[in-house]
This record gives C-alpha cells, sequence and structure tokens, in this order.
C-alpha cells in the first residue's frame, strides 16, 4: 500500500519525506488556498520535496476548461497527476485527458457507480471518501471494499486511493480492504507510530543498558 500525504504544506512534506515512506501527496483548491500560493507555484514546489504522484486539482467545472486546465497542470512536472471531480463534465475531462496520455485522479468519489465511470473513463487513480461517508453514517470502508472487488472482477488498472482518512484505524482497514493508496494528513501518518508498548519497550531497554553499563562507575 502506497502511502500518500493529504496536504500542501511545505513543512508537513519536508517532514514526512524524511521518514522515507512517502509515495506521494494529494492537494485540492482547500489545502492550496491554506497555503497562500497559486497552485502552479505550490505544486512546483511539492514536486522539488516528494519524488511521487503530486495530485493537483482542476478548478474549473465545465469539460473544455477542465481539459485545458489539466493540459497546463501536467506540464508543471512529470510527478503531476491532473484531479478531477467525479461529475458529468469530471469524466468528459477525464476520458479526454487519459487518451492524451495524462494520468487523472478521479476525487470525491462516494458510490461503487461512481468508481466504475471513473474506470470506464481511464481514470489512473479513483478516490472514495471513507470519512466522509462515515460523517452520514454510511460504512465508508464497504465502498473501498466493493470497488476493489469489481475492479478485479474485469481487470481494470485504476488504482484506488482511500481519501477522508480520520485516523490510524481508517488506513488499516483501508490495507485490508485491498486499497492501492491511501492518503492522510501528516497527523494520521504521524498517528501510526503510536504505542504505549513501544514506549515502554523501549524506556526499559534504555534503563537495562544503562544500568549494565553505567550504573557502577562510582567508586
Amino acid at each position: 500500500m502506497k502511502f500518500f500525504l493529504d496536504t500542501a504544506n511545505l513543512e508537513e512534506l519536508k517532514l514526512g519525506a524524511s521518514y522515507g515512506i512517502v509515495d506521494g501527496v494529494t492537494t485540492n483548491p482547500s489545502l492550496i488556498a491554506k497555503e497562500g500560493r497559486p497552485i502552479e507555484e505550490q505544486v512546483a514546489r511539492i514536486c522539488e520535496i516528494v519524488d511521487g504522484d503530486v495530485s493537483a486539482e482542476v478548478v474549473s467545472t465545465e469539460a473544455p476548461a477542465m481539459i485545458a486546465e489539466g493540459l497546463k497542470l501536467a506540464k508543471i512536472h512529470k510527478n503531476i497527476v491532473v484531479k478531477c471531480p467525479l461529475t458529468r463534465d469530471g469524466i468528459k475531462a477525464t476520458s479526454a485527458l487519459a487518451k492524451e496520455g495524462i494520468r487523472v485522479n478521479v476525487t470525491l468519489c462516494f458510490s461503487a457507480g461512481q468508481a466504475l465511470l471513473a474506470a470506464k473513463a481511464g481514470a489512473y487513480i479513483i478516490s472514495p471518501f471513507v470519512g466522509r461517508l462515515d460523517d452520514i453514517g454510511s460504512e465508508g470502508m464497504d465502498l473501498i471494499r466493493s470497488i476493489v472487488v469489481i475492479y478485479q472482477n474485469y481487470g481494470f488498472k485504476t488504482q484506488v486511493l482511500a481519501a477522508s482518512l480520520r485516523g490510524p484505524m481508517h488506513v488499516i482497514d483501508s490495507a485490508l480492504a485491498g486499497a492501492h493508496i491511501g492518503t492522510m494528513p501528516f497527523k494520521v501518518l504521524d498517528a501510526l507510530f503510536n504505542h504505549p508498548l513501544t514506549d515502554r519497550g523501549l524506556e526499559q531497554f534504555m534503563k537495562d543498558y544503562n544500568k549494565a553499563f553505567h550504573g557502577n562507575t562510582a567508586g
């Protein structure tokens, strides 16, 4: 399972990249807006930090404008993946861009039927939103499982990216469900490290070592 960071913050990305386990980045207009730089400038900087797929989302809503914007975004860096929303125009744009050899991440997916449309259009990645489904009383992880099975049934090459992951269990359950990628905020990646038994065990190891080799220095 690939780990992507869902952020446009350069400091978070530098810290995440330093662990050597971050495979890519997802951004969206909201995340870009928080950083206060134009999307072209910000994603170019992100591509300098993380050597992997970097999703940059179109802000147009009609297919011709999405296609033009997608072509422009794809030229920024070889690692750019163009993000299009799962609307009728978004699917039209995805199909057109895919035919041009441009990789597209179809975002805001909330049903298996929508995921099927994206795969048919030649999407490189589909992004089902787990947490947002949980928020309205649906089981978000069931969607990941359904998409994985459908794609396997027909040999679709579209990668399933579990998005809107709110905590470590979302990441683990996505991996168990067979998602190819999990994208998460930095705080969720960081939380995966934490376990009290790890901390307690390390503390005991250090205490025993120091006692054996540094405890009898007086004398």
